[in-house]
C-alpha cells in the first residue's frame, strides 16, 4: 500500500464508527506511541475491543493489524524529531535494560536483513562495482561512517575510488560533476534521508551512471533513483540511528569484491605490510 498512512486516516474520517474514531484520534495525536503498541494495548488506550482495532485496520485497506503497524513504523522513521526518538525509546526499552534491549534489536535486525536480502541485486552491484571506470561513494551525516568505512576498503583495493566528502549540495555537485556512463555511484542513506545524497543520486542516474542504494526500505527516497538496491534493517535507539545490520552488509560487500580481486589485494597488502613495517605504523606487542 502507498501514501502516507496519516493521509489515508484523515480521509476516511467521516466513515468511520465512533470506536474506530477514537482510534484514528489516538493514532493522529499519538503515532510514534501507536505505532508500537500491540492491537490490544492500542484498544485499550483508545477505549475500544481488539477487535476494533483490527477491523480499523482492514477498513483502511491492510490486510492485519500487524501489516498496519508496519506502515505506522516505516512512516515514523523519517518524521520523529529527535526528542520524539529519545521518548519512544525511553518507552520501548522497559523492564529489560538498556544494554539487553539495543544488542538483542540489532541481533534481530541482521537476522531480518540477511533473510531479506536479494541475493540478485547483491551480485548485480558487485560485478558493477568491478567494471566501474570511476567509484563514487557518497553518504552524508549518521550514514558517513558507513561510507567513510566502504571507501576506506574500497581504496586499498582499487585506484579509482571518490568518496564524497561535502558539507553542502553545492559541494556534492561539485565532485560528482564528471559522472556518467560506466561510472558506478553508490549512495548510502538511512533516515531521516539526506536531501543531498537524494539530488546526487539522481544527477548521476541522469548522467548515465550505475547507482548503487545502500538504504532500509525499497521505498526510500534514494532507491527512487538507483538502479541496484541493497536494503538493511535500520531503526532508532534512542536519537541514534543503528547502523549495525548497513554495516555488515557493507562488510559483505567488501569481502565479495576482495574475493574478486585476491591477487591484487593480496599485492597491495605485501606493499602495505613492508610500509608498516618500515614506518612504525603500528604498536609492536611483545608476548
Amino acid at each position: 500500500m502507498s501514501g502516507d498512512i496519516l493521509t489515508l486516516i484523515q480521509e476516511n474520517m467521516a466513515t468511520f464508527s465512533k470506536g474506530q474514531k477514537r482510534i484514528a484520534a489516538f493514532i493522529l495525536t499519538s503515532y510514534d506511541k501507536a505505532a508500537f503498541m500491540t492491537a490490544s494495548k492500542l484498544g485499550q488506550t483508545a477505549d475500544v475491543s481488539e477487535s476494533t482495532v483490527v477491523r480499523f485496520a482492514a477498513e483502511l485497506g491492510y490486510d492485519g493489524y500487524p501489516e498496519m503497524q508496519k506502515a505506522l513504523q516505516k512512516m515514523i522513521r523519517n518524521r520523529l524529531t529527535s526528542v520524539q526518538r529519545i521518548e519512544m525509546a525511553n518507552d520501548q526499552i522497559g523492564q529489560e535494560g538498556v544494554v539487553a534491549s539495543v544488542l538483542r534489536a540489532d541481533i534481530a535486525r541482521i537476522r531480518t536483513t540477511l533473510e531479506e536480502l536479494d541475493q540478485a541485486s547483491f551480485d548485480r552491484a558487485v560485478d558493477a562495482i568491478l567494471n566501474a571506470k570511476k567509484i563514487y561513494i557518497l553518504g552524508v551525516r549518521s550514514s558517513s561512517a558507513i561510507s567513510r568505512f566502504l571507501a576506506f576498503y574500497f581504496n586499498l583495493v582499487f585506484d579509482n575510488v571518490q568518496e564524497i566528502d561535502a558539507n553542502t549540495i553545492s559541494e556534492v555537485f561539485e565532485q560528482v560533476l564528471r559522472v556518467g556512463k560506466g561510472d558506478v555511484v553508490i549512495g548510502v542513506s538511512f533516515p531521516r534521508y539526506s536531501s543531498r545524497t537524494v539530488k546526487a543520486m539522481q544527477y548521476a542516474q541522469d548522467r548515465g551512471a550505475t547507482v548503487v542504494a545502500i538504504t532500509d526500505s525499497e521505498n526510500s527516497p534514494v532507491a527512487d533513483h538507483a538502479d541496484i538496491v541493497l536494503t538493511a534493517k535500520s531503526d532508532m535507539a534512542s536519537f541514534v540511528d543503528s547502523l549495525v545490520a548497513p554495516l555488515s552488509l557493507v562488510n559483505a560487500l567488501i569481502v565479495s569484491v576482495s574475493q574478486k580481486r585476491s591477487q591484487e589485494v593480496a599485492n597491495t597488502f605485501r606493499q602495505l605490510e613492508q610500509i608498516w613495517e618500515e614506518y612504525d605504523v603500528y604498536e609492536k606487542i611483545e608476548e
